[in-house]
């Protein structure tokens, strides 16, 4: 079976070292350049750390990126002058870069998602469904929990759950994009969906949609306790891309949800 050659970039960061390691335990894959925003000098799994240039990403397969949003597009535009696939696990984008990305889909394959956990694309799927059974009769909040380090905020999975909801109603997401908090330890519900976003130690993330009606909650939640489910995840998205033409993919085509 012929291997994949992979490029990871933010080497150093926390995705980046997690998809190192589960990369190299994965025998569908051979890891064959890391990038870095700045000079690292020191060699990593046998590699030495470039910044992004096309001689990084010449000889790879497909490029996975979990950094910020500069250097995603930094990424995209120069993937896709060597028609290279792309799998992004970034998030804080706005509307504009969003756009950005859908443009570079029509030349190259692209997976985006806010979240590579299966778990978390199918509390998504559950969340369209809760959404649309319920309808405008059930007001809606978003609960998310991530560590000190993570800097944006609402997290890219609070966003996709946000997306659910819309989706379920059959309403544009950004007119139903209500407030924003920080640190609240709580939070109203509002006739648009309502995000509260808690940065606290460690903590790898959690996320919880509450449906209310005045009279009762319906809540659906997902935990995560091991970052290596985002790395496999994305790996296992660079797998299903090998395979696809240009567009703009995401973990529910990967899963086949209707």
């Amino acid at each position: 079976m012929k291997k994949i050659n992979l490029s990871i970039t933010g080497c150093m960061g926390r995705m980046g070292q997690q998809l190192i390691k589960n990369s190299n335990k994965d025998k569908r894959f051979k890891l064959n350049s890391l990038t870095e925003g700045k000079s690292i000098s020191k060699k990593i799994s046998g590699i030495k750390p470039q910044m992004n240039t096309s001689k990084a990403f010449e000889n790879t397969d497909v490029i996975i990126d979990f950094t910020v949003p500069e250097c995603t597009l930094e990424v995209l535009k120069i993937a896709s002058k060597l028609k290279k696939r792309v799998v992004i696990g970034t998030t804080g984008f706005t509307k504009k870069e969003e756009n950005l990305i859908r443009s570079y889909s029509k030349k190259i394959p692209i997976l985006k998602s806010g979240n590579m956990s299966l778990g978390v694309n199918l509390l998504m799927y559950l969340t369209e469904i809760t959404s649309k059974i319920l309808g405008d009769k059930y007001l809606t909040k978003i609960l998310e929990i991530h560590h000190k380090h993570k800097k944006d905020y609402p997290s890219g999975t609070a966003l996709m759950l946000g997306k659910g909801v819309a989706v379920g109603r059959n309403k544009n997401f950004y007119k139903l994009f209500g407030k924003k908090y920080l640190n609240k330890k709580l939070f109203p519900y509002g006739n648009k969906i309502n995000f509260n976003s808690i940065r606290k130690g460690e903590v790898i993330g959690e996320h919880e949609v509450l449906f209310s009606s005045g009279k009762e909650i319906i809540k659906l939640n997902h935990e995560a306790f091991d970052r290596a489910l985002y790395s496999e995840g994305a790996l296992a998205a660079a797998k299903w891309l090998m395979n696809k033409k240009t567009g703009l993919y995401s973990m529910r085509d990967l899963m086949n949800f209707n």
